[in-house]
């Protein structure tokens, strides 16, 4: 499951009106299904020295695929047994957290334990040792 979209060599994502750029990757910014049809589109734009094509997936951009993540800081992020699993924090300053989310449902399973810094958090992460199903 991937999705493809015009990103500045600057940094930032192009826009659905083809000239401005978000810093975040949205609902607002111009995506593609395959990476033919970036091209196609980056090839008719006068800018297209300025840009790159990027695939965004749940392991690069995990709050763009799954809505309960949005508004979140993500740290870390990889696939173990099917699931995308990451560290983040739900709103600055809050305690670090991992969630559990499931790409085929969309479900996002976020554990109880709380994290006082994205180190612990992370210590934690790489040691996963349970079942997630």
């Amino acid at each position: 499951m991937a999705i493809y979209a015009l990103q500045s060599l600057a940094g930032g994502f192009l826009d659905e009106d083809l000239k401005h750029f978000n810093k975040e990757f949205d609902e607002w910014c111009v995506q593609f299904g395959t990476f033919e049809e970036a091209k196609k589109i980056l090839e008719s734009l006068k800018i297209k020295d300025q840009l790159k094509i990027v695939e965004i997936t749940p392991l690069s951009y995990p709050k763009y695929f799954f809505p309960a993540l949005k508004g979140t800081t993500t740290y870390v992020t990889r696939e173990y047994n099917g699931k995308i699993v990451c560290v983040f924090e739900p709103y600055m300053g809050s305690s670090f957290r991992i969630a559990i989310c499931d790409p085929k449902t969309k479900e996002v399973k976020i554990l109880s334990t709380k994290y006082k810094s994205s180190y612990s958090a992370e210590s934690a992460f790489k040691n996963l040792s349970f079942d997630l199903k």
